[in-house]
């Protein structure tokens, strides 16, 4: 029914808004977090949280590995990814900007998809002692966020 370009979920595109951020070089396990957290908020308080995690006061719940990690107050064992939720936060903010030209209200908006998939690894090497050298790759995530309207 609906064209499918990069996305992973269908949408109605009367009441829904896309965003799309590709190869964004930020931590796949954190970004997972992250997008487990704020996952079916209204997207003012998204923005709200991202922006908390950035200003280092609202910690993030680590689910998985997160042994050995510390505790943050009323969470559990957490951390503060603030690259994570920068690059979050403005794929977001560009999802409310394409509802606000579609003309949907911003108030009633909900997060109704966001996936953190893995993107290209860019190679790259650390050089060791003795002329060698070790792997030193850097991850990317392509972040997806479908915003829809409530009543």
């Amino acid at each position: 029914m609906f064209e499918l370009k990069g996305y992973t979920a269908d949408s109605n595109p009367e009441n829904s808004a896309k965003a799309l951020g590709k190869e964004m070089p930020i931590s796949p396990k954190l970004s997972r977090e992250v997008c487990g957290m704020i996952r079916g908020m209204k997207v003012d308080r998204a923005v709200a949280v991202l922006e908390g995690i950035i200003a280092i006061e609202t910690p993030v719940p680590l689910k998985r590995y997160n042994k050995r990690v510390s505790h943050k107050p009323g969470v559990g064992p957490g951390r503060y990814p603030k690259k994570v939720a920068q690059a979050t936060l403005g794929v977001l903010n560009s999802a409310i900007a394409n509802a606000e030209y579609k003309g949907l209200s911003k108030d009633n908006m909900v997060i109704s998809t966001i996936t953190a998939s893995r993107g290209r690894v860019t190679p790259g090497h650390m050089p060791r002692a003795h002329g060698r050298a070790t792997q030193w790759n850097q991850e990317t995530v392509n972040l997806e966020i479908i915003i829809e309207e409530v009543e």
